[in-house]
């Protein structure tokens, strides 16, 4: 279990999450949602050790604090950032490759590998030995995510996931974050399509200036007019 207590980090002198306290359970979706500068790829950064911090943080009864992000991927936590950073120079598969490495503990769910992400993303497929630099946004996008998963990770933070997809390609993540759940791995998921989110998510946090100012079921948000008006609204 992701449990987060009282997290603060920010950039320099400047503050962005004020006290948040999450819980995260393995095989279960939380989307985080909010407007833009709300907290939430910070939050993501914070836990794979990209921003200082200060609070309590714990992953599977291990405390992340003073960990670097290699050590902190080690421990079985993947992060797929909304800036993607494939590596241009490689192809495709190349890039998939690049991500694999044996599961970290054993009750790990299967392995992925480069043919399981073709078969979840035909359109990988089709480019597997074309530069990865020459994909378009949202293939760049599935990419990251596949080679993210080729690493096996019990929790998945992925920010953003969805940006710059076609539709029918939204609807292929998010089978894909179903799929993930039903192998017991945990999802953190911050995204801006409201509704893709809430359909898949088991729970749902709001972020507003830094803290979580909503905590629970997609159902119990959409009765919240007033948080959707106050937290998600442009």
């Amino acid at each position: 279990m992701l449990t987060i207590c009282d997290l603060h980090a920010g950039y320099g002198v400047a503050p962005v999450l004020r006290g948040v306290h999450a819980q995260l359970a393995p095989g279960e979706i939380v989307a985080v949602l909010g407007r833009n500068g709300s907290g939430r790829s910070t939050l993501a950064k914070a836990l794979m050790g990209l921003v200082p911090w200060r609070g309590t943080v714990h992953w599977a009864g291990q405390s992340l604090a003073g960990k670097r992000t290699f050590e902190i991927a080690r421990m079985g936590i993947g992060y797929v950032p909304e800036s993607r950073d494939i590596f241009a120079g490689m192809s495709v598969h190349r890039n998939l490759l690049m991500g694999q490495r044996q599961p970290v503990l054993a009750a790990a769910a299967a392995a992925w590998d480069a043919e399981t992400a073709y078969r979840m993303f035909p359109a990988l497929d089709a480019r597997r030995e074309v530069d990865a630099a020459l994909l378009s946004g949202g293939e760049q996008q599935m990419l990251a995510l596949c080679r993210c998963l080729m690493g096996t990770p019990r929790l998945l933070i992925v920010d953003e996931p969805t940006e710059g997809l076609a539709p029918a390609l939204v609807a292929q993540v998010a089978q894909c974050l179903l799929g993930l759940r039903k192998q017991g791995v945990a999802v953190l998921l911050m995204e801006q399509k409201r509704m893709m989110a809430m359909e898949i998510a088991d729970r749902v946090l709001v972020m507003g200036q830094g803290r979580i100012v909503f905590a629970g079921l997609a159902q119990e948000l959409q009765d919240r007019s007033d948080v959707t008006r106050e937290w998600l609204q442009v």
